[in-house]
């Protein structure tokens, strides 16, 4: 297997190519998770994946908690869906403790902290309330618990964690954080193991072929959690070596790629990129400086490789659109790059 077809075949199992799912609840079911830090690149993340969609939908879905936006593996804002959130919280959060311990310190926060700040979330929120977090920082503050900037992100996430809160429904342009409880669904808590097993096919599924280093950095997990995922669920995958390193994945749907070229507008942290330690695969050799910020960038993709960058403007009834390629592309490639911007522009108009 070649990089072109490590690429196109991550194209496909990320649905990036064809599209399977209609509703963004299942397309986040299937990801397991979707990074979501920039909401609006994010939505779009979802979007691009699904048959039909609107940036209107995805809003909706967040609303009635088909979808949950919130922290969890590495960890850091992911959608999930409802009834993945609590068993991939407790395989994460020991690792995420380990982590944050040193900054915790550095902030002044502990057990005692995170308790009185935890108490009072819960009791604020009772009743399916959603407050916005200028809202939470003053009722932090009316319970004694400092609050500056650093701290403030660092309780709220903590919180997350400890499945105290989780997103609710936008009022307005404000996210809004609501009662976990109230938005997931009690359920039986997964051993480790079945819960690591799971975490892992559903990576390789849907993000393969990978390797146990693509893995560990998407989770946040130690590597040797994650040869041990891999050994678990080994049944269920595909092994491919390519120059002497090991790859999984979890199918392998080589006769249903699409004839180049094709194209595609990827937003800033898309999963074809940041899930990945490595990605060379995407990354044409005579490009690697100007694509050196492809987790950052929204990417423009020709044939499954970063070729530029593009940038939006949204306008009262349009959206501009700005491309940067790294280079000149040729008449089919432009094509096939004005029919991923239409399918673009239907998704957010």
């Amino acid at each position: 297997m070649t990089k072109r077809q490590i690429a196109e075949e991550r194209l496909y199992n990320q649905h990036i190519s064809h599209q399977h799912f209609s509703q963004p609840a299942e397309i986040v079911k299937y990801m397991g998770a979707i990074q979501a830090q920039d909401y609006a690149g994010a939505k779009w993340a979802v979007g691009l994946r699904l048959k039909k969609s609107t940036d209107a939908a995805v809003d909706q879905a967040l609303a009635a908690g088909a979808i949950i936006r919130t922290h969890v593996l590495r960890p850091t804002w992911h959608f999930v869906a409802p009834d993945d959130l609590r068993w991939m919280l407790d395989l994460s959060a020991t690792r995420i403790a380990a982590l944050a311990a040193g900054r915790y310190r550095q902030l002044k926060l502990d057990a005692s902290v995170f308790k009185k700040s935890n108490d009072a979330l819960a009791k604020v929120l009772e009743g399916g309330r959603h407050l916005n977090r200028y809202d939470i920082a003053n009722v932090l503050q009316e319970n004694g618990v400092e609050t500056n900037e650093l701290r403030f992100v660092h309780l709220l996430m903590q919180a997350e964690l400890d499945k105290v809160i989780c997103s609710g429904p936008r009022l307005g342009r404000q996210f809004t954080y609501a009662l976990f409880d109230d938005r997931v669904s009690a359920a039986k808590p997964k051993p480790r193991e079945e819960a690591l097993a799971e975490l892992v096919i559903r990576y390789y599924t849907s993000r393969g072929p990978a390797t146990a280093h693509d893995f560990a950095w998407w989770s946040g997990l130690t590597l040797g959690e994650t040869r041990k995922g891999i050994e678990i669920a080994k049944s269920q995958l595909t092994s491919i070596k390519v120059d002497r390193t090991d790859y999984w994945t979890g199918s392998t749907n080589a006769q249903s790629r699409p004839k180049a070229p094709f194209a595609h507008l990827l937003p800033a942290f898309d999963e074809y990129a940041v899930g990945y330690a490595d990605r060379n695969a995407i990354i044409p050799p005579r490009y690697v400086e100007l694509a050196r910020h492809v987790i950052f960038d929204p990417s423009i993709i020709v044939n499954g490789e970063v070729v530029g960058t593009w940038k939006r403007t949204m306008k009262t009834n349009t959206v501009d659109v700005k491309f940067s390629p790294f280079g000149k592309l040729n008449l089919k490639e432009d094509g096939a790059l004005r029919s991923a911007l239409k399918r673009y522009e239907k998704f957010v108009m």
